[in-house]
């Protein structure tokens, strides 16, 4: 299961322009607001940089990162 931390972050990034245009230019600055471990933080920049994160869908991005080991 995923973190609930990871889930807030990936609920607000979909869910909050304010935090998806945060996000695309700082990302450090929104990871920071949320508990994740270095682990997951560092999932989430490699998963941004190669799949994009902010603007994959939800479903596209839960298929690709979900079954991962790191997020379990």
């Amino acid at each position: 299961m995923k973190s609930e931390a990871l889930q807030g972050l990936i609920n607000k990034i979909f869910s909050d322009e304010k935090t998806r245009l945060q996000f695309m230019s700082d990302p450090d600055s929104v990871l920071s607001q949320f508990q994740l471990t270095d682990q997951e933080k560092s999932a989430v920049l490699s998963t941004n940089a190669k799949l994009a994160l902010i603007t994959s869908d939800s479903q596209q991005l839960d298929a690709i990162v979900g079954p991962t080991a790191i997020w379990h």
